[in-house]
């Protein structure tokens, strides 16, 4: 799974890679740094403590993002 989110403190959007079957669990924040987790489990709590749907143009494609995280 693959989400793009628009931020309102960058152009470049964030990037959020959930890859259950190859072991791939990344972001790519506003400043387009980017974190690297070993579990799907790691990414959604990282993404929950330092991320809030209003850093983004669309508060509903976030939400729609956590949801399908947590879904797998």
């Amino acid at each position: 799974m693959e989400f793009s989110l628009q931020s309102h403190e960058s152009a470049v959007p964030c990037e959020v890679v959930a890859d259950e079957e190859n072991g791939r669990y990344m972001l790519r924040k506003a400043d387009t740094s980017g974190e690297v987790f070993n579990t799907q489990s790691e990414l959604i709590q990282w993404i929950e403590a330092n991320w809030s749907a209003q850093q983004f143009v669309s508060t509903a494609a976030f939400h729609e993002m956590m949801k399908q995280l947590k879904s797998i």
